[in-house]
């Protein structure tokens, strides 16, 4: 059974940043994986993504601010994320596909304020 285990989240002032981690166990065969957030009131969005060979996507909001990075051996994704705003407030998710089906993390909480 695919797990997918958040962490890192939490309370930042603007302009500080925080380093959120997914891990996944239960199988080997992990395609893409990717960063998804959810703020209250809006849908859940695309943050970033990368293939198992490296190949990344980012949001327009996420391009030069976050960076996504993953270890194969580890099956664990990494989202680097500085110079965080407010409007960055939201539930980040780790989402990764693995054999034609889409398995989701429980989410991790980001909050940007001062």
């Amino acid at each position: 059974q695919v797990q997918l285990v958040e962490s890192g989240g939490g309370l930042v002032q603007p302009g500080g940043s925080l380093r959120l981690s997914c891990a996944a166990s239960g199988s080997s065969s992990i395609y893409t994986m990717g960063w998804y957030r959810q703020a209250p009131g809006k849908q859940r969005e695309l943050v970033a993504r990368i293939t198992s060979g490296g190949d990344t996507v980012y949001a327009d909001s996420a391009k030069g601010r976050f960076t996504i990075s993953r270890d194969n051996a580890e099956n664990t994704m990494y989202l680097q994320m500085n110079s965080l705003k407010p409007e960055d407030t939201a539930v980040y998710y780790c989402r990764v596909l693995i054999m034609g089906y889409f398995y989701w993390g429980q989410g991790t909480q980001v909050t940007v304020s001062s």
